[in-house]
Parts: C-alpha cells; sequence; structure tokens
C-alpha cells in the first residue's frame, strides 16, 4: 500500500519530492521495496503518534528546500479514483499555497461509527473546480444516532487524515500548540545541517509524549482551516466491513464474500474468511462475519466490525494476549 501510495502521485510530485516516515522496524523492507528510487526515508525509533511524524516530514521537508504546500498522507489507504485524489490534491494546494491548512472530507456514503468527522461551514468557496469549505470543527467518533444526523446533515466528512499546507504553517503551528514538540523538532533541524540526524533523532524521540496531529494542532488551531469534500473511492481498510466493501468484485449475485471450503445457503451480504483448513456451513445468514482461525473463531454483525475492538479488550481483561 506504500508503494501504490507514492506511485499515486506521479503526476503530482518526483520520487526525490516523497518523504516516508515510517517505523523503524519497517525501514529494511521498504529500502528493498523502493530500491533504485529516490524516495527520502526517515525512520522512527519508537511511534509516537501523528503530530511529531508530521512534525518531522514538515522539518525535512524544509531540510530539501520545500517552500510550497506539502501533502502529508497516510500510505495505509485504499484510493479507487486516484485521478478524482490528485484533482482534490490540487485543489488544496491552491488554497495551502494562500496559507491555513486544507483537509480533504471524505464524503460518507453509511454512518461510520469508527471514524472521526469534520464538520464543515455554510460559506463555501471554488477552487480548481472543486468546492471548498471552512472547517467548524472536529469531531471525535460517534455512536450511531449521531452518526446517522451527521449522514442526513450532509454538512460532516470522515476525517480521512489527509492534510496539506506549507511545512512553514505545521511548524509555526507546532510552536504555538506544541512548544515541546516543536523543540525536539528545532534540535532534529539543526542536527540536519551538522550531520548529527540519526542519533539526535534516538533522543528526541524517545521524550516525546505521543499524541495525534488532530487534537494536538488542528482543534486549537488559529490558521484558517478548510475542507475539500472529495468522492475519491476511499477507504482505510481498517475494517472487516472496509475490506468486504472493497472486494465487491468477488461477491456472487448474494452478495456474499468468502474465502476457503464454505456452503452458503440461503444466505446474503455474508463475509466467511474460511482459513482453518475446515468447511464453512452457513444456513439463513444475513449480514454475517464469520473468521475461521486454527486458534480461533469470530462471529460478528458485519454492520458492527467497528466494535471488535470491544473483543479486543475482553481478551486483555481475562489476560488473553496471545489471542489478540
Amino acid at each position: 500500500m506504500v508503494v501504490e501510495t507514492c506511485d499515486r502521485l506521479d503526476s503530482l510530485a518526483r520520487d526525490e519530492e516523497i518523504i516516508l516516515v515510517l517505523g523503524d522496524k519497517h525501514l529494511e523492507e521498504a529500502k528493498d521495496l523502493f530500491s533504485g528510487r529516490g524516495v527520502h526515508m526517515l525512520a522512527e525509533p519508537v511511534g509516537r503518534n501523528t503530530a511529531p511524524c508530521i512534525g518531522l516530514g514538515a522539518v525535512y521537508a524544509n531540510h530539501l528546500g520545500c517552500e510550497g504546500p506539502v501533502a502529508f498522507l497516510p500510505a495505509d489507504h485504499f484510493i479507487g479514483d486516484p485521478f478524482r485524489f490528485l484533482e482534490d490534491l490540487r485543489a488544496a494546494e491552491e488554497i495551502a499555497d494562500r496559507g491555513g491548512i486544507v483537509t480533504l472530507g471524505i464524503v460518507p456514503n453509511r454512518p461510520e461509527t469508527g471514524y472521526g468527522y469534520i464538520r464543515r461551514d455554510q460559506s463555501r468557496i471554488d477552487v480548481g473546480g472543486r468546492p471548498a469549505y471552512k472547517v467548524l470543527k472536529f469531531v471525535e467518533k460517534p455512536d450511531l444516532k449521531k452518526a446517522c444526523s451527521y449522514l442526513t446533515s450532509g454538512e460532516y466528512y470522515w476525517n480521512g487524515g489527509i492534510f496539506v499546507a506549507k511545512p512553514e504553517t505545521i511548524l509555526n503551528e507546532t510552536k504555538e500548540q506544541l512548544p515541546e514538540l516543536y523543540e525536539g523538532l528545532q534540535r532534529l533541524a539543526r542536527s540536519l545541517e551538522s550531520g548529527e540526524f540519526e542519533e539526535e533523532l534516538k533522543d528526541v524521540y524517545g521524550a516525546l509524549t505521543g499524541i495525534s496531529f488532530d487534537y494536538g494542532i488542528m482543534e486549537n488551531t488559529k490558521e484558517e482551516v478548510y475542507v475539500i469534500p472529495s468522492e475519491c473511492g476511499w477507504s482505510d481498510v481498517g475494517s472487516w466491513e472496509s475490506l468486504y466493501e472493497l472486494r465487491a468484485s468477488e461477491q456472487d449475485k448474494e452478495q456474499n464474500l468468502v474465502d476457503g471450503e464454505t456452503i452458503l445457503i440461503e444466505c446474503e451480504k455474508n463475509f466467511v474468511s474460511g482459513c482453518a483448513g475446515r468447511l464453512v456451513a452457513c444456513l439463513g445468514l444475513k449480514d454475517t462475519l464469520i473468521v475461521d482461525r486454527p486458534d480461533a473463531l469470530l462471529v460478528a454483525d458485519l454492520n458492527r466490525t467497528q466494535d471488535i475492538r470491544k473483543i479486543v479488550d475482553r481478551l486483555k481483561e481475562m489476560g488473553k494476549d496471545k489471542m489478540l
């Protein structure tokens, strides 16, 4: 997915203009994946959430001499309509070039409780043929009732964590909102010039407090924030339900999706992942998820797969961490 994310940007950026911020344990594999390409790679010694990650990217972009807008893109997303996605990024670039921070708001197609939301203002501007709105606020993951009201209002978008801004804007806001993080980033900026970056990175990251960019920066920023509604076929592939939707072309005429040896009788809209080497037989099921593995069996409402974290929490309480 990280290779697809970079390849998707072919018409916007050269490899030498791409910076990958990734975990240290993934560095060698990433080097193999991008062998012969000029992509820059920064390995975080420990994970500290998205604010340090985005700050580190902004520092390195400054080091490379970038003064214009930069797109900060999660690399674990599926984009079904890359052309539309790139058009939205170009519009975001045009706004961010004037200052402020722009985010792509994913137009929701269901009352999703597993995502944060972005609420827009009523005033609209048009940029590059795309509508854009000022952001009123960022909203935490809602319950089902609120998610339904968000969907019907038309004023809310899923927060995909996609931001466009100048590096200077990101660093100025970090200085204002997260001064301790800013001090660490300044140390890293100086070390890039002195040739001591690797050692400083370990020291700085070890002392940082993990915090998300949304919570640490976006909820309190004094910069103007705009959202561009995006219908680019986005999915974070973060749940069994989203995987089921992405594999729609593999579903049978009753919209069942199956892996492994399976018998389905009078069933519709089910996802059966049977990889335990045994037959899974289903009768009269609808909207059901079945995941059969050698060490465990999961059966759930396919429309509630975001709530599987409750099972994870229960397993932790029971001391069954080996099942996670």
